[in-house]
């Protein structure tokens, strides 16, 4: 019940602050945490399998060192951190 909690203030997090890079990642990584728990909930009572965790949380960094190397890009670019000042073109 936690979890879903959890997920669901990181969702509700999300759709709030989609206009800034920075608090939109703060809340992409709070959904993996919530993710990683619910996984390990998972694992903990059915499989006993932990592999899948370990490469999971691989992917949660490498997922936030992107986005903050996305970050650092945009503001040494166009020193901005807005998403709605952003043009893809």
């Amino acid at each position: 019940m936690f979890i879903l909690v959890m997920f669901f203030f990181g969702m509700v997090s999300l759709v709030l602050v989609r206009n800034f890079f920075l608090l939109s990642l703060l809340s992409l990584e709070f959904l993996m945490i919530s993710l990683f728990y619910f996984c390990y909930y998972y694992f903990s009572f059915y499989v006993f399998d932990f592999y899948f965790l370990i490469i999971f949380l691989v992917m949660s960094v490498c997922d936030g060192v992107l986005g903050l190397s996305l970050i650092v890009y945009l503001v040494r670019k166009g020193s901005f951190d807005y998403l709605m000042s952003l043009t893809l073109c």
